[in-house]
């Protein structure tokens, strides 16, 4: 992270307590995630981009209360309820976050960043018109076999590709299929391997290793997430290049990531949160699709791994963390 932005988002944080006291008149938007903020600066900036896009600028004529768990998702539901207890105008949160939030409230309205089927899942009647209090930016793509392609350019000597998910993910099915049969187009075998709790990390990976697997895809789903710190020194130690969902986890020392941009995907969000404000109703607002991609390669974890980064590899990146 970058540490002007740290430093604007800590100045921030001290203000908003302060503007919540002094502008009572202005509608309070409830800001909630499962992170932490010292790693949530950018998404806190194109959120306000996207308020901004809509016509509302925090401290002039909206109030944003920012809540963060800090990874402790025991905290998530008093986190919820007291933002409803203050009675928001409209709540945002990242998909972690929206059951809790919507067992909080059937009323306020609700917008929420990521997962990939809200339908599935039952978090809206459908994508078109999801109804009720509730709409939101969605990651509606499975860029398993995208992630399996930019490791084995890393590491083409790789026979063996581990992939290691989350069984209680909703994704973890589409995500092993979609691996499967990007592996066997390139003629390498892709290693299935699951763990459901930070418990099963350390089984999995003696299972990564002595298959002889020489890279590792971690897949999707709130447990990684919530350890990807663990996840992401259990690849350091064995020294396997590893491809990860979101770039939470080369921030935290991994090695390559590739996904949708969270940051335009809360910037999408604040433009809806603004045309809530307005007088628009969230279940009239259509669930948006990601467009945006990203590519974060973590150059320092490369070189203590010994490993160089391909150049045109290295090109094609979004952002390069030294």
């Amino acid at each position: 992270m970058r540490r002007r932005e740290f430093i604007t988002l800590l100045g921030g944080a001290a203000a908003w307590p302060l503007a919540g006291r002094a502008q009572q008149a202005m509608p309070v938007v409830g800001f909630l995630r499962s992170t932490g903020a010292a790693g949530s600066a950018h998404l806190v900036t194109a959120f306000r981009h996207g308020l901004n896009e809509a016509g509302f600028v925090e401290g002039q004529n909206v109030v944003i209360d920012y809540r963060w768990a800090d990874d402790q998702y025991d905290r998530l539901h008093g986190l919820a309820a007291d933002l409803v207890r203050r009675q928001v105008a409209v709540l945002v949160g990242n998909i972690i976050t929206v059951r809790l939030i919507m067992a909080a409230t059937t009323t306020t309205p609700i917008v929420f960043v990521g997962g990939s089927d809200p339908v599935r899942s039952g978090v809206v009647a459908s994508l078109n018109r999801p109804s009720g209090n509730i709409t939101g930016v969605i990651f509606d793509f499975d860029l398993t076999a995208k992630r399996l392609g930019l490791l084995h350019e890393l590491v083409p000597q790789a026979a063996v590709i581990a992939l290691l998910l989350d069984p209680n993910s909703v994704e973890s099915e589409i995500q092993a299929r979609h691996a499967e049969e990007a592996g066997r187009a390139i003629g390498r075998q892709v290693l299935i391997v699951k763990a459901a709790s930070e418990g099963e990390f350390n089984a999995a990976f003696a299972t990564i290793i002595k298959a002889g697997a020489g890279a590792l895809l971690v897949g999707g789903g709130p447990v990684f997430l919530n350890q990807r710190r663990q996840l992401v020194a259990l690849a350091a130690r064995h020294a396997l290049p590893a491809a990860y969902v979101s770039r939470e986890y080369p921030e935290a020392g991994g090695l390559m990531s590739y996904g949708p941009s969270l940051s335009d995907a809360y910037r999408r969000a604040g433009v809806y949160v603004g045309r809530i404000l307005k007088g628009e109703k969230p279940g009239d607002l259509p669930v948006e699709l990601a467009s945006k991609f990203e590519l974060v390669i973590n150059v320092a974890t490369a070189k203590g791994m010994g490993r160089d980064i391909p150049p045109m590899l290295l090109a094609r990146a979004d952002e390069v963390i030294e």
